[in-house]
Formats: C-alpha cells, sequence, structure tokens
C-alpha cells in the first residue's frame, strides 16, 4: 500500500522540507560583485548588441535624413556710456552713465525676440516674396488631409495664402523659429544667432536683425524727441495764455482795488509812518507857537509894550529901531540942555523921537500879528496832516484787505509763469537734442556665413547615439536579467532555491566538433568531459547524503529537461566502472529507454509489477554498456500508478541483484508518481535545464516533495552549453573550462 504523502506548504523552505546532509541555507550576496555584472553583461550580448545597434542605426538615420542647418551670430553690446551731444545750460559736452540693471538687459533680449522687430526685418530682407516663406506652401492638418483624401479632392490651399495678417504672421512665425538670443554672462553682451538650410540667408537675417536693433534704438530715441517736441509746443501754448491770464487778473485785480505800486501795502506803511512823524512835528510847531504866542499877549497884558516881546527883540527892524531911538534920545538930551525944550531942533527930535516909538511899536503889534498867523497855519497844518494819516490808515487797511486775493493771484501767476518757463527750457532742450540722437547699442561682431552645418553634429550626434545605444542595450540586458529567473550557476542554484548543487551536464556539441547523440557519446568517448560529468555526479551525489547510495532517482520538474538522458548517461556511466547497474523507465508517458532498446519488447515494468511477467523476462542487457535496462512496453495497459507496494518490493529485490539502481522518474509537477518514488530511493537527482527553466518552477515542483521522507541529493544543471557558460559562468568548474578542457584530450 501506498504510505500517506504530506505535500510542503508554500512557507516552507527546500531545506527545511528535504532530508539534506549538512542542510544548506540560501545566501546572497553582500556587496556589488562586478564580475557578476559582467558575465550578466556576456551572458546578454546579443540582446546588448541588438538594441545597442539598433539605437545607432536609428539615431544615424535621423541624423543623416535631416536637412543640414546653418548658422550665423552677430554680436551686439548696449552701450551705457552715452555722449551728451547738446549742452542743457551752462553743460557742456559730456558723457553720461545710464548702467542698466539685470532686468532691464534681459528685457532687451525680449525686445530682440519680439514681432515687432521680426516684422522689421521681414519687411528690411523681403521675406513676402522669398519662397521659402509662402503660405500657400503651409502643410493643410491632418483633418483637412483625410478629408481631401476621403471626398478624392486636391489639397486645400492654406487660407493664410489670402489673409495680408495672417501671411505677416505666418513669415514672423517662420522667422522667429530659427532665432536665438542669448546674453554673454552677466554682461552688456547680445549674441543673435539665427539657423537656416541657407548659410547665406542665416548671416542675412543675423546681421539683419543686428542693424534693425540697432536703428530701431535709434528710431525709439527719434520718435521720442519728436513726439516730446510735439506734446511740449502744444503744452507750451496752452501754459503761455493761462500764465497771460493769471498776470492779467493780478493787474485786473491790483487796478480796481487801488494797488498800483509793486509793493501797495509797504508804501502805504511808509507814508503811514511819515504821516506820524510829520503829525508829531506839526503838534510841537504849533504847541510852540501858540505857547509863544500866549506869552507875548501875557506881556502886552501885564503893561509892556511889547518891545520885549522875544520875536520883537529877535526882529531886526524892531533892533534897528531901538538903535536909532537910543541915539536919537541921547542927542535930544544933549540939545536939551545946550538948546532947551522950546527950542526947535529940540522939538524936532522930540518929533522924531515920537515917530521912532510909533514905528517900534507898529513892528511889535506886526510881531504880535505873525505870532497870531503863526498859530492859525500850524493849527491848519495839524489838522491836515491828522486828516491825511487817517486817510493813509484807512487805505493802509484796506490795502492789507486787498493784499489777500493779490497775493493769491500772485502765487497762481508765478505758478503759471514758472510751470511756462519750465516747459519752455524742456522744449529748447529737446529741440537742441534733435539730431543728436546716438544708438544704446552697436554692433560688435557682423555674421559670417556658416562654413559648415551647426545642425545635425555629425561628431556628437554619433558619440550620443553610442552613448544612448550603449545605455539602451545595457538597460535592455539588466531588465532582461533581472526578468530572467532561469539558473545558470551553482551560486545561483543554492542561493535561489537553497539546495545542493550537484554539477552540470553539458551538451555534446558544446564540447566536441562531431556531436553524436549524448547517450552514444558517453560509450564513444568514456573519457571526454561529457563522460566526466556522470562521473563527477555519481560521486557527488553518493557524498550529498549520509548514507549509502544504491537507488537513485532521475527527476524534473518539466519534461524535456534532459531527465530520462541523464539516466540512461548515469547508467551506463556507472556500468562502464564495473558497477551491476539497471535502469528502470518509470515514465509511461514517454517510455525513452525505449529508444536504446535493441527491439520491441512485449513485456516490461508494468508487467513485472503485475506479476504478469517475470523480471528475467523484462530485463534487456546494454552490452554497450553493460548496464541492464527494465523498460515499458510498447503499450501501457491501464491507468494504475507505477509507484506503490509492488514497486517498493521491486526495489527490494532488485537491491539484492544489483549496486547501483537508477530509476527515471515523470516530471514532478504534471505526474504524481514521481513524488511517491522518490521516497523509495536512497538520493533523488533533480535535473533542471540550463537557463530554460525559472527557479521558482523548480521551488514548485520541490514543495511537492513529500516532507521529510525525500533524500533530495541536489540539483544538477543539464544541457549546459559549455561555450557560453565559460563567459558567464563564474562561480562554476565550467567557468574555467577553456584552462582544463586539454585534460581531456
Amino acid at each position: 500500500m501506498n504510505k500517506e504523502l504530506a505535500p510542503y506548504t508554500e512557507a516552507d523552505l527546500a531545506h527545511q522540507n528535504l532530508v539534506l546532509s549538512p542542510p544548506l541555507e540560501a545566501r546572497g550576496e553582500d556587496r556589488v560583485n562586478f564580475n557578476s555584472l559582467i558575465s550578466t553583461l556576456r551572458r546578454r550580448r546579443l540582446l546588448f548588441l541588438s538594441v545597442a545597434l539598433t539605437i545607432f542605426a536609428i539615431a544615424m538615420f535621423l541624423t543623416f535624413s535631416q536637412t543640414p542647418v546653418y548658422s550665423s551670430n552677430a554680436q551686439i553690446v548696449i552701450d551705457t556710456q552715452q555722449i551728451r551731444l547738446a549742452p542743457r545750460g551752462d553743460d557742456v559736452m559730456q558723457e553720461e552713465d545710464s548702467s542698466l540693471s539685470s532686468g532691464a538687459v534681459d528685457t532687451e533680449v525680449q525686445v530682440l525676440m519680439s514681432s515687432e522687430l521680426a516684422n522689421k526685418v521681414a519687411e528690411a530682407l523681403k521675406l513676402d516674396s522669398a519662397a521659402a516663406f509662402d503660405p500657400a506652401r503651409d502643410r493643410p492638418s491632418k483633418l483637412a488631409r483625410f478629408r481631401a483624401w476621403w471626398n478624392d479632392e486636391p489639397l486645400p490651399v492654406s487660407a493664410r495664402a489670402y489673409d495680408p495678417a495672417a501671411q505677416r504672421e505666418f513669415i514672423i512665425g517662420i522667422l522667429k523659429g530659427g532665432l536665438s538670443v542669448l546674453r554673454t554672462g552677466t554682461t552688456y553682451a547680445l549674441s543673435i544667432t539665427y539657423s537656416s538650410p541657407d548659410p547665406q540667408f542665416a548671416a542675412n537675417v543675423a546681421n539683419e536683425y543686428a542693424r534693425q536693433y540697432t536703428q530701431q534704438a535709434v528710431d525709439r530715441k527719434r520718435d521720442a524727441t519728436g513726439q516730446a517736441l510735439t506734446f511740449l509746443s502744444k503744452r507750451i501754448e496752452e501754459l503761455r495764455k493761462q500764465a497771460q491770464i493769471d498776470t492779467q487778473a493780478v493787474q485786473q485785480y491790483r487796478i480796481s482795488n487801488n494797488l498800483l505800486s509793486a509793493n501797495a501795502a509797504s508804501l502805504t506803511e511808509q507814508e503811514v509812518s511819515t504821516y506820524n512823524q510829520q503829525l508829531a512835528g506839526a503838534r510841537a510847531a504849533a504847541a510852540e507857537d501858540v505857547a509863544r504866542y500866549t506869552t507875548a499877549q501875557q506881556q502886552l497884558r501885564n503893561g509892556s509894550n511889547g518891545d520885549d516881546v522875544g520875536e520883537a527883540l529877535g526882529s531886526g527892524v524892531v533892533s534897528s529901531l531901538k538903535t536909532q531911538r537910543a541915539s536919537l534920545a541921547a542927542d535930544l538930551a544933549n540939545m536939551k540942555t545946550r538948546l532947551g525944550p522950546k527950542h526947535p531942533d529940540v522939538v524936532t527930535a522930540q518929533n522924531q523921537l515920537a515917530d521912532l516909538d510909533s514905528s517900534i511899536q507898529t513892528e511889535v503889534n506886526r510881531v504880535i500879528s505873525n505870532l497870531q498867523a503863526k498859530v492859525r497855519v500850524s493849527n491848519q497844518r495839524l489838522g491836515s496832516v491828522a486828516g491825511s494819516l487817517g486817510g493813509a490808515r484807512g487805505t493802509l487797511a484796506n490795502s492789507n484787505r486787498a493784499m489777500v486775493g493779490l497775493d493769491d493771484l500772485s502765487r497762481k501767476a508765478a505758478a503759471s509763469q514758472g510751470l511756462y518757463e519750465t516747459y519752455l527750457n524742456r522744449y529748447k532742450e529737446a529741440a537742441a537734442q534733435e539730431g543728436t540722437e546716438q544708438a544704446t547699442a552697436r554692433v560688435i561682431s557682423w555674421a559670417q556665413v556658416a562654413g559648415s552645418p551647426s545642425s545635425p553634429k555629425i561628431g556628437l550626434n554619433v558619440f550620443l547615439a553610442i552613448c544612448l545605444g550603449a545605455g539602451a542595450g545595457l538597460s535592455a540586458a539588466f531588465i532582461a536579467e533581472l526578468l530572467f529567473s532561469g539558473l545558470t550557476t551553482g551560486l545561483e542554484v543554492e542561493s535561489r532555491l537553497g539546495v545542493r548543487y550537484l554539477g552540470l551536464i553539458p551538451t555534446v556539441s558544446s564540447i566536441q566538433k562531431k556531436a553524436p547523440a549524448p547517450e552514444e557519446a558517453i560509450l564513444e568517448n568514456p573519457h571526454s568531459a561529457f563522460s566526466e560529468a556522470f562521473r563527477s555526479l555519481k560521486t557527488t551525489v553518493s557524498f550529498a547524503v549520509d548514507h549509502h547510495v544504491q537507488v537513485v532517482v532521475v527527476t524534473s520538474a518539466l519534461p524535456k529537461e534532459g531527465k530520462s538522458t541523464t539516466s540512461i548517461c548515469l547508467a551506463r556511466s556507472a556500468a562502464l566502472e564495473g558497477e551491476r547497474v539497471v535502469l528502470l523507465d518509470c515514465d509511461p508517458n514517454r517510455r525513452t529507454l525505449n529508444k536504446i532498446v535493441p527491439e520491441a519488447r512485449e513485456v516490461g515494468l508494468i508487467d513485472v509489477l503485475r506479476g504478469e511477467a517475470a523480471l528475467e523476462d523484462a530485463l534487456v542487457l546494454d552490452e554497450a554498456s553493460g548496464a541492464y535496462i527494465l523498460p515499458l512496453n510498447r503499450t501501457r495497459a491501464g491507468n494504475e500508478s507505477i509507484a506503490g507496494e509492488p514497486m517498493e518490493k521491486l526495489l527490494n529485490e532488485l537491491r539484492g541483484s544489483f549496486t547501483y539502481i537508477v530509476i527515471d522518474t515523470p516530471p514532478l509537477l504534471p505526474i504524481a508518481d514521481g513524488r511517491v518514488l522518490s521516497t523509495y530511493a536512497d538520493a533523488v537527482i533533480f535535473v533542471t535545464r540550463w537557463r530554460k527553466v525559472s527557479d521558482h518552477t523548480v521551488r514548485a515542483a520541490l514543495k511537492l516533495l513529500p516532507r521529510g521522507r525525500v533524500h533530495l541529493a541536489g540539483v544538477v544543471l543539464s544541457r549546459v552549453d559549455m561555450r557560453k557558460q565559460v563567459r558567464f559562468g563564474q562561480g562554476d568548474a565550467a567557468y574555467y573550462y577553456n584552462e582544463y578542457k586539454s585534460y581531456y584530450e
């Protein structure tokens, strides 16, 4: 009866579920292995070369299919040092520094790339008549082309061909497409580069851009000056009229308010001051005159004849008369003494003296009358001055009130006049500057006709194509390697699967020129590397488990991995070494061993297991090697499993007759028999095809082996191409095959 089987769970590892001596732990690299990277590249060299050459070919095709483009470069510099030719005021001609900020220079770059400047360049070069700028050549849209094809109509002509504005936009768009303007570092130098399939045209456009830009700067200044003059002339006329109106208003106000002087208030104040002084003088004079007159009246009332009045004393006439009287009085006294009182001369002298006294009195009276007249005059003058002072004070009050309005009108008139003069001076300066405008930029290098195309750059494109192709090839190689899950080396077997690596089985064609069938190659050349691989496998298996190995099961995950060939060659190799070997074909679906059986058999393994035939009748001797083969008959009768108690009994019987028993089982994934047969063996050899079967496929097959009841010796890689393995099989003995292959020769 079959024993109960316990399949592996997905969480189990192979080395935990299988009986290994000693068990192996899966291990990985703890550092970058450059040799592995090189090996990977060598493994994927065809993919690398294919991708790299494809990318290189595409790049070269695109490069050589491009229309050569020529670039011409003109350089200009923004001139911040401007010579002021026209003086301003008392200035002399001098140099002005108008430094620009970085943003201002960047703005000039945008001006160079503007549509306005492009339009001027297009007009200067007359591009509207150039064939390359004909809108009729503008290719219609894909939809328009499809409609024309669908309706079997000619392709429509672009609407730009009939619209001048659209035509101009079309020309400007093409023109700007080849333009490049760059600032040289942080300097004021600008580089104008134009690219075109026509080298002469490229140079012409670059130079025209430089010329138009420098001329545009002058035109902008000239236009600005003209606009300023036009504006200033209109504004000056307006300001002149306004200044006249304001001045007339001031004069009219002066007239209407009797403010005829330039500073009426100050003059009136001076007049009031003068009147005050005159009034004080008039009062003093009047008081003096009154005092004199009063004194004279008082003296007269006191009995004076007036001759002692101060004014009389000071009168020359009175003094003269008094002198005459004194002389006459003296003469009269002498005459009276000498002639007597009655003498006619004395009487005459007395009459003369009386006349003199009368004259003196008359003169004194006149003086007194003069004093009285002076008093009247002084009083009148005092009244007149007082009246004038009052009038001046009234006038001053009125002037002060009128000066408020006058000040306002005067300030307004002065402001209008000042503004008018400012604009007039600015107009004169602008008029003086007219015709002296200077360009703010100058050309320091004119564009030359390019002798070689700037695009495509063959050398650079070849270099970039090589780099791109190499990069794409490397990427494809490493991506393919990352996606590749096949097993190549023993290191990968042990690191990915955690099971022992038993070695590899090379293909015969990879180690010798004439390549017979593998099962024949081991007979024809028993000392070849191919034969040595099986002897090495047998030896490695014997040390892979901790007990004697007599029964060996050879299995795989999938069909066509070299399992049956390995079984045949392993059995023949052991037989050639003198072992009594029997090879059992337990794969009813393939019956691979029948190809080495010389004749068709009517009985076989199934018949022996059923008890319908004797073992001796079913065994076939392989005369070439001396091994025995227990094949399957040509047709299988029934669907019963090979594995079971009859097989155990048969193996026990064979153990007594043979020293080495090799069992070729079905693949583990599709057929369950191989899993059970593995439990009967002393060692299980798991065959996986080199670089064809993925590691997860092998893990899936190993998990199907019964837990703890299978002595898995390890994994052997079959059908290995030694010519490739020596290039990227680092870590395997096969990596050094070229160094020791002569040993087999």
